[in-house]
């Protein structure tokens, strides 16, 4: 059993905690993080895969997300605020998350993600008049707006940094063929308002709900995801619906639909079915390698898990999310909401229990309503390891 356990310890099991941090997507649009997705040993980066955590296994995950934002022009804001509609540029969003999972079950896992959220160089149009008219009426008044004005009529109102809200997402996995290597898996879960919601800008004025690193409201989540392996590839698809309510500032951010799918190939290192890795994950655990089936299995030869001291994936993924538009006090902004899809090539690395990744995502769809910041690129990396 020792030479067993020795010789697992060396090889980089293909699911030793894939998908474990899946779940904890958050919004994806213009003015907010994105991401999420799976930070296992294996499978796709940003798309959720619908395989679980083995019962008894922990996997956390550090990532760190960056998003720059083309911003607008000094003369993109006057004109729209001259047209009575009220729009901002903002330069990048940066958040860096750390998120933690459970196995339940053998196919359910519970996880939980927090993160922290900076949003750089917030710019508006200037003016009493366009903040009264403007699509904020009733967050800020006359008194507020003081120190705001500039000599060019913008105002540059500095970052808003932060704790963000917290996610809770349960996965639980309805199908799992392991001769046909097809899983399917149901998403659910919330997000609770843990967030700062009273940041305030250079001038010392309260930054509006859509700046705020927290939401202030109660928000479902509802969704589901299928994956298929087959020798070194996989494949996924994955949708997650954020029903969003009324939170800080009597404002609506507006609902989410994350959707993705991903394809990846395991370039090196050990594949192994998804029945042969969760009965290496069950037996790598001390209070089971005595058992009868796992004795057995320690004396035979597993020699493709042997292969190499590490494992390196490819990933290839669309991402995207569509989002309706924000309202405040029940009224629409006619500058936010739409679609954003990413092509984002991706690379992940395993040793033993940890799992390091990369991806980058290009725009290839940008349809936002009215005058926005759309984003030019993302990069989304980190870190995951299992924890026991």
């Amino acid at each position: 059993m020792g030479a067993y356990v020795r010789a697992y310890l060396r090889r980089p099991a293909a699911g030793i905690f894939s998908s474990a941090i899946i779940l904890l997507a958050l919004p994806a649009e213009a003015h907010h993080p994105g991401g999420g997705g799976n930070t296992g040993s294996g499978g796709p980066i940003n798309t959720i895969s619908a395989d679980t955590l083995s019962e008894g296994l922990i996997a956390a995950s550090v990532r760190y997300e960056f998003i720059r934002l083309g911003q607008l022009s000094d003369a993109d804001l006057l004109a729209a605020a001259n047209r009575g509609t009220h729009a901002h540029s903002i330069r990048s969003i940066e958040a860096v998350s750390l998120s933690v999972a459970y196995g339940v079950t053998n196919d359910f896992t519970v996880g939980m993600r927090a993160a922290g959220i900076r949003r750089s160089d917030i710019r508006e149009p200037g003016g009493v008049e366009d903040m009264l008219t403007g699509g904020h009426m009733g967050i800020m008044n006359a008194n507020d707006m003081s120190g705001l004005m500039s000599p060019d009529g913008i105002n540059r109102r500095g970052n808003s940094a932060g704790f963000g809200d917290v996610t809770m997402l349960g996965q639980y996995r309805f199908h799992n063929n392991a001769q046909t290597g097809t899983s399917a898996a149901v998403l659910f879960g919330f997000k609770a308002p843990t967030g700062s919601t009273n940041q305030r800008d250079l001038f010392g004025n309260l930054f509006e709900a859509e700046f705020q690193p927290g939401s202030g409201s109660w928000d479902g989540l509802l969704g589901a995801a299928f994956t298929k392996r087959t020798g070194r590839w996989s494949f996924d698809v994955s949708a997650l619906y954020y029903l969003i309510t009324n939170g800080t500032q009597n404002t609506n951010l507006g609902d989410r639909l994350l959707f993705g799918a991903s394809v990846s190939y395991r370039l090196v290192g050990a594949t192994g079915s998804s029945k042969e890795v969760e009965l290496h994950e069950y037996c790598m655990q001390p209070r089971n390698q005595l058992q009868e089936h796992c004795l057995y299995h320690a004396n035979h030869d597993h020699s493709d898990m042997k292969k190499t001291p590490y494992t390196l994936d490819l990933v290839l993924e669309l991402n995207g999310e569509w989002h309706d538009k924000q309202r405040i006090a029940g009224i629409p902004d006619p500058n936010s909401g739409g679609t954003t899809v990413y092509l984002s090539p991706g690379v992940r690395i395993g040793f033993d229990r940890f799992s390091g990744f990369v991806s980058v995502g290009v725009p290839v769809l940008n349809e936002h309503n009215g005058v926005q910041s759309k984003p030019d690129f993302r990069v989304l990396t980190g870190i995951g390891a299992r924890l026991n």
